[in-house]
């Protein structure tokens, strides 16, 4: 079925007010919940909202101690699918993901929160409707179902098997609790396929590695 509220490659902005926030990333088919407090980032949701509803969700590099903190090139923007504004002045949002970019040059700071001009051209197979039916979805279930054992952590199973595979992978992507640099290999990690592989190996060896066998992947 056709999503109205889908996005054309050509409908994606030159500039995007950007979120940096080290170990939340987002991916083009998962979802972010956020809850936004700080006065410039309730700002920059409610210029959103106003206009694109886009915001670029990106990570500090490691280490950055400058303020504002030096940040990663790539990122992916999400759009503001849900919001709910809460009695003590923060905003409750979910961000869907829509498509990944590359920093081209920031912007001067804008109420408070930081702009950047973008360049999507890299990950414009980010909107099509991708299924990679050679992916086995058991497989990956199976490995996350270890890893999330070995950490005594539960999910929604029924959730994620309902899932199709591009939905499945970058829902794991966001929301399992990957290093931040691990993460950041997920947003850059090209097409769909080797998202999948990444999340597996990741899985994988955060299960063998309380048993000291290293399968780290490389």
């Amino acid at each position: 079925m056709h999503n109205v509220f889908s996005i054309h490659f050509a409908d994606l902005p030159d500039e995007l007010p950007l979120f940096p926030l080290t170990g939340a990333v987002l991916l083009p088919n998962g979802q972010l919940p956020l809850n936004i407090f700080e006065p410039r980032y309730l700002n920059m949701v409610l210029d959103s909202l106003a206009s694109s509803r886009l915001i670029g969700m990106i990570q500090p590099l490691p280490d950055a101690n400058s303020d504002p903190p030096e940040i990663h090139v790539t990122g992916c923007a999400g759009r503001v699918v849900s919001f709910n504004e809460t009695r003590d002045n923060r905003l409750l949002i979910v961000l869907g993901g829509v498509c990944r970019f590359d920093i081209i040059k920031e912007l001067d700071v804008r109420r408070g929160y930081r702009r950047s001009v973008v360049n999507w051209d890299r990950f414009s197979h980010d909107l099509d409707q991708e299924t990679e039916t050679d992916l086995e979805k058991e497989s990956l279930l199976d490995s996350v179902r270890r890893y999330l054992e070995q950490r005594n952590l539960g999910v929604e199973w029924e959730t994620l098997k309902n899932l199709e595979i591009p939905e499945l992978v970058d829902t794991l992507g966001c929301s399992l609790p990957f290093s931040p640099r691990e993460k950041q290999g997920l947003v850059e990690a090209l097409i769909l396929g080797d998202r999948y592989e990444l999340v597996s190996a990741l899985c994988d060896f955060g299960t063998t590695s309380a048993t000291g066998t290293d399968s780290r992947p490389h």
